[in-house]
């Protein structure tokens, strides 16, 4: 059975997102992800599918899972029968981790833990104990609180005595494999053509699907109708062009696939709680408050012995500090 794809979304002011689920879920299903996993159960007992690996788990199974790894967690629990709370769930990327890399020596430490969650990762009763309370906390925390715990759990996770590795040695992820299933077809087609006109009749023909059939199977997976989620890509895009001045808001309406500019409107208030030209208006006040940082600087204005604020250039698509820029005073 090929795996679904799970479109995870982190926002765009956190490294990393963390979340909890009940079951049934419809991320319960055999799925992966580009992204790393650290899940963990808080409620039931079922089996655990991970690679070519099944066991069964019971409240405290604590599993890393590496990018592109199938897995799934099936509770044994009575059809019609729901629980609020089943799992805890941190999520992190490839970017995040590598520019970790880059940026702390001491990361390095992380690197075979990360290697060997490419097979999926089991933690004993003790590794799990030690991760509960972080991982509680870690739900409602905020600002650098986040990191200094998602620190926390990694080192605990890299000092474990009580790890298994689970998929077999040769056991291979082949995600251009998973990518050429219907719907994960259907998904790059729409991130490629967001522009254009997108009818749920030609992507289900592109599924090999009815209509009818495509319609419920796109739901079930996005956990969204289809025209919500092409809206939702579209203005996810428009945000992005947004913070550029370039094009003007009828624009950018155009070229992100919508027909007319009060339709983009109401999306774009429905899905960021503002109008488009106001969430420009306040990139502009993020711009003009560094700008205005920047004049009191020049003057010299501010405590004495306050941070200096260093110049960056942008090289090959990366931020780096300009040479020169800072000198001693």
């Amino acid at each position: 059975m090929q795996p679904d794809l799970e479109l995870v979304a982190v926002r765009r002011d956190e490294s990393f997102k963390v979340w909890s689920h009940g079951y049934p879920y419809r991320t319960v299903r055999w799925h992966f992800h580009p992204e790393y996993e650290i899940h963990l159960i808080v409620a039931t007992t079922g089996k655990v599918f991970v690679g070519d690996h099944i066991s069964s788990f019971v409240p405290g199974n604590l599993v890393m899972v590496g990018p592109n790894l199938p897995h799934n967690w099936v509770s044994d629990v009575p059809e019609g029968e729901t629980v609020e709370r089943r799992n805890l769930v941190v999520q992190f990327g490839p970017e995040f981790v590598a520019h970790c890399m880059e940026s702390f020596p001491e990361w390095r430490q992380v690197e075979a833990l990360l290697a060997a969650s490419r097979r999926g990762v089991s933690f004993g009763a003790q590794t799990s104990a030690a991760i509960q309370p972080l991982f509680i906390e870690l739900l409602n925390a905020r600002g650098l609180r986040r990191i200094v715990l998602f620190m926390s759990m990694l080192e605990v996770l890299v000092s474990a005595q009580d790890s298994e590795l689970l998929a077999s040695p040769a056991y291979q992820t082949d995600p251009s494999g998973f990518a050429a299933t219907r719907i994960n077809h259907a998904l790059s087609y729409i991130g490629k053509n967001l522009s254009s006109d997108l009818r749920e009749s030609d992507l289900a023909q592109l599924a090999g699907q009815s209509v009818s059939a495509f319609s419920r199977y796109f739901r079930r997976h996005t956990g969204m109708p289809f025209v919500q989620y092409v809206n939702r890509m579209r203005i996810n895009l428009a945000c992005q062009m947004l913070m550029d001045d370039e094009l003007s808001v009828t624009d950018i309406c155009y070229k992100v696939g919508f027909n007319n500019l009060s339709n983009f409107n109401r999306q774009f208030l429905l899905a960021k709680g503002m109008s488009p030209s106001k969430f420009r208006r306040y990139q502009h006040l993020n711009d003009a408050s560094r700008d205005a940082s920047d004049e009191a600087a020049a003057r010299g204005d501010g405590v004495a012995n306050a941070p200096a604020i260093v110049p960056a250039v942008q090289k090959r698509g990366r931020v780096r500090i300009s040479a020169g820029a800072y000198r001693a005073t």
